[in-house]
């Protein structure tokens, strides 16, 4: 089975690097997050201009129809610039509703998704744990939320959000107005992706009819895909950054990047991207074809996706000595958001669990 882009995809890679490096360089992400800039929002119009946002969505709803692992391939680039970008939340909203809304909400809001018009946020963390949709506090009544989502990114930019909550002791997800919930900023590691806490004090909340259960759970296996591909997209720019520093720094007249500790170094870091690659793509491939493994390939992915990066900026930070602790030094904004998603959808451990569960539920035929 050949898990390789497309030519098509491959160039939809290129020209989405080209706008990102044009347009998110790192002096320019460094003077967004000394003003304290909550998003670029020129290079939103942009990369609505590209038809990045809408992807998925198909055209007569005002996208490209695309698909998935097409925007696979755009969050990984999304990640190798570390651009203050609404983009995960806004394209996870816009999937919620193309798979899950009714037609009217379809009709309403995709277009202005695709557009950029609207920014949209993907609420379901109510603080410290690992997500289940029967465990949440949020509940809707008389088609009225209340509780509260923490942290939830680019709250404070978005119009809408796709929130999950019970109704009647059963999960399900509403299309919810920020405008009608309390926005609160929460300071956060990472400078260039707010978060916020939002709280809902009897919010109108309209479900969207298909999402279940399990569709809840599917999207949460969709969010770790594509946040794997962003996390492997920010890894191998720490990668490169740390090549290109080793073969320019010099020491004792020669450049670090002859030295054999420098090699080893980044070999491994090269090693780990390309196991997290493969497993990213054969994760992207499940989810295109909604295969019965995308369980336990959205795990692997995002597991080692996330160790991918982090070993990733750690390293950079490492080849660059005392200076890559420095401001100035490019190397924070990868490190910053490499622990971000670490903690993104839960840690390891939780993906961990998912993961063993889903090799049981798939070895139980056998084992009976």
């Amino acid at each position: 089975m050949d898990f390789d882009l497309s030519d098509e995809q491959k160039m939809l890679a290129e020209e989405t690097r080209r706008l990102l490096s044009d347009r998110a360089s790192a002096n320019r992400l460094r003077v967004l997050a000394d003003a304290g800039a909550a998003w670029d929002e020129g290079l939103w119009s942009d990369v609505a201009a590209m038809g990045l946002l809408g992807a998925a969505i198909p055209e007569e709803l005002g996208g490209v129809g695309l698909g998935e692992i097409d925007v696979c391939v755009i969050a990984g680039e999304m990640g190798r610039g570390p651009a203050p970008l609404p983009f995960l939340g806004t394209v996870l909203a816009a999937d919620a509703i193309r798979l899950a809304g009714s037609d009217a909400q379809k009709t309403e809001w995709l277009p202005k998704l695709a557009s950029g018009e609207t920014v949209a946020a993907y609420a379901w963390n109510e603080g410290r744990g690992a997500f289940h949709p029967r465990r949440m506090a949020a509940a809707v009544k008389a088609g009225r939320i209340n509780g509260r989502k923490a942290p939830v990114a680019d709250a404070g930019l978005a119009k809408i959000a796709i929130v999950a909550a019970l109704e009647n002791g059963e999960p399900g997800l509403f299309l919810v107005s920020l405008g009608d919930a309390s926005v609160s900023p929460m300071k956060g590691f990472d400078l260039l992706q707010k978060q916020s806490a939002v709280t809902f004090d009897g919010a109108a909340a309209e479900r969207l009819p298909g999402a279940s259960e399990a569709f809840i759970e599917a999207m949460q296996d969709r969010a770790a895909i594509y946040t794997a591909f962003a996390q492997i997209g920010g890894a191998e720019a720490c990668l490169y950054m740390a090549r290109d520093y080793a073969m320019g720094r010099k020491t004792f007249g020669r450049p670090i990047a002859g030295y054999q500790a420098i090699k080893h170094k980044l070999a491994e870091v090269l090693v780990e991207i390309e196991l997290a690659r493969s497993n990213a793509y054969f994760a992207a491939w499940a989810l295109a074809n909604d295969a019965p493994e995308l369980k336990t390939a959205a795990a692997t992915a995002r597991l080692s996706a996330t160790t991918a990066y982090d070993l990733a900026s750690r390293e950079n930070l490492q080849v660059h000595g005392g200076f890559g602790y420095t401001w100035e030094a490019d190397c924070n904004f990868h490190f910053r958001r490499a622990r971000l998603l670490s903690a993104f959808l839960g840690g390891p451990d939780v993906w961990s669990a998912r993961l063993i569960m889903a090799l049981q539920a798939a070895n139980a035929p056998l084992a009976a």
